[in-house]
C-alpha cells in the first residue's frame, strides 16, 4: 500500500518489483486528488519505457507471469474493475501475449473493485484517489493485509501521524522507499492474515536453536576459575575467542 504525497516514478516505488510477483511490490496507490493527473501521466510514462522480454535477457524489466492461470487471474481483476467503472490508463495495459500480461494502471480504483481487495501478485497498479489522509488510514485498518506499507512525502506533520497509525497496522513503514525484505539484519513479519510470527537471520538462529549458559556465583576462586579455563582454552563452550 502506497499513501503519496509527492510525485513519485514507477521505478522510484517499485509497484512492479519481480513484475508485481511478490509480496513485497506495492499492491495499491494512494494519491491525493491534487497530484492524481501527474502521477497518472508519469506512471504511464515510465511503463512505457519498460522493456519487456524473457527474464535472462539482459535489461529486461517486465517478463511474463508464471504461469496461464496467473494470466487468467490478472484478466479478471481487470476486467471487473473496468466493468466498475476504472480505466487502463496506459496504452497496451493488460493486453496478452501468451504468458505475458502488459502492466494495466487502474484507475479510479474504488473499495467495490476485486482489486481493490485482493492482492493481485502480477503487473497491475490500482489507483485511487483521496482527499483526507482518514480514507488511506481507513483502508489500512480494514484491510486483511498487514505486511508493509510505504509512505512518501517531505511534510512531518503529515507523515509523523501516518507513521504512528501504520505502525499498528502493519509491521514496517518504509519512508520514501518502496516495500522490501532487506536487509537481513531487519525483521520480515506481517499482521492480520499477511503473517505469523518473526523470520530474520537472528530470529531463525534462536528459533532452531536452544540457548545454553554457564553461570556460577561472584567470587574470587570462582572468577580465578573462568579466567583459567578461558585462558587455557580448556572449554570449547566456555571461551570468548568470538567477542570483539
Amino acid at each position: 500500500m502506497l499513501g503519496i504525497t509527492q510525485q513519485m516514478t514507477l521505478t522510484e516505488f517499485k509497484a512492479l518489483g519481480f513484475n508485481g510477483q511478490r509480496c513485497t511490490a506495492l499492491k495499491i496507490v494512494f494519491v491525493h486528488k491534487s497530484r492524481r493527473q501527474e502521477l497518472l501521466d508519469r506512471l504511464s510514462e515510465a511503463v512505457g519505457k519498460m522493456r519487456a522480454g524473457l527474464p535472462w535477457v539482459k535489461g529486461v524489466q517486465l517478463t511474463p507471469v508464471a504461469d496461464q492461470r496467473a494470466t487468467q487471474w490478472l484478466e479478471e481483476l481487470i476486467e471487473d474493475a473496468k466493468a466498475k467503472g476504472a480505466s487502463v490508463v496506459n496504452p497496451g495495459g493488460g493486453e496478452r501475449i501468451e504468458n505475458y500480461v502488459h502492466p494495466a494502471i487502474l484507475f479510479p480504483v474504488t473499495p467495490d473493485m476485486r482489486v481493490h481487495e485482493v492482492e493481485q501478485f502480477g503487473p497491475i497498479i490500482p489507483i485511487r484517489e483521496y482527499e483526507d489522509v482518514s480514507e488511506v488510514m481507513k483502508y489500512a485498518t480494514e484491510s486483511p493485509f498487514g505486511q508493509q506499507a510505504s509512505v512518501f512525502g517531505y511534510d512531518p506533520t503529515v507523515l509523523g501521524p501516518m507513521i504512528d497509525a501504520l505502525v499498528n497496522q502493519v509491521s514496517r513503514v518504509n519512508l520514501n522507499v518502496q516495500c522490501q525484505r532487506g536487509p537481513d539484519t531487519f525483521p520480515f513479519t506481517g499482521r492480520k492474515a499477511s503473517a505469523m510470527g518473526t523470520l530474520s537471520v537472528d530470529d531463525a538462529l534462536k528459533r532452531f536453536s536452544i540457548r545454553s549458559l554457564v553461570a556460577t556465583d561472584y567470587s574470587e576462586r570462582n572468577r580465578d576459575l573462568i579466567n583459567e579455563i578461558l585462558a587455557r582454552r580448556t572449554s570449547n563452550f566456555l571461551r570468548t575467542d568470538f567477542l570483539f
